[in-house]
């Protein structure tokens, strides 16, 4: 089987379920932040610790899951795979790693600088991500409705990169790269 179908020649994708809608329809864009994640989740696996992989790899599956719901089209009339996305259990488990990980640091004293190890980098940069594929979905709820769950969990995900990276750096005895205004 071939990859590639031609379809998309013209600037239109099919949706699941079916449809065809703009390559920049709010909600292609929408999916494609979230995919756009999912790859910046596979970076930051590469560098961190052990013990947050198996977290990491079941945020991949969430995001699958949440890219799957917002890839079918709502008017569906033939059969798609059905997926709301995120449930209340993904993101309380979110903050349950969060607090696991937040009991280990120091508490925060100043604005935070991306860097420190590759991890905690990477780290920083799935936030960025996420905060965009958060926006992207956002705005895709504001003309059709998306499953809140879906926007709490990414919230809630992005803050869970950050508190990651300062847990990354901590563990390498780096503790966090604080800002300070130029002057200081």
């Amino acid at each position: 089987m071939k990859v590639y179908t031609k379809r998309g020649d013209g600037g239109l994708t099919d949706l699941a379920g079916g449809g065809r809608v703009a390559k920049d329809d709010l909600r292609v864009e929408a999916y494609g932040a979230v995919d756009e994640l999912n790859s910046f989740v596979g970076l930051a696996l590469l560098d961190c610790l052990g013990d947050l992989r198996p977290t990491l790899e079941a945020v991949q599956r969430t995001l699958f899951e949440i890219g799957a719901a917002l890839a079918t089209n709502p008017e569906a009339t033939s059969k798609a795979p059905s997926s709301a996305g995120a449930s209340n259990d993904d993101v309380e488990s979110l903050e349950r790693a969060m607090d696991a990980a937040d009991a280990e640091l120091a508490p925060l004293r100043a604005f935070v600088l991306p860097g420190g190890t590759r991890a905690a980098a990477a780290f920083h940069a799935a936030r960025t991500v996420c905060r965009r594929a958060e926006r992207r979905v956002v705005a895709l709820n504001r003309s059709e409705e998306v499953e809140a769950e879906n926007i709490r969990y990414l919230n809630r995900l992005s803050d869970s990169f950050f508190v990651w990276a300062r847990l990354e750096n901590t563990r390498a005895g780096l503790g966090d790269v604080e800002w300070t205004r130029r002057g200081d």
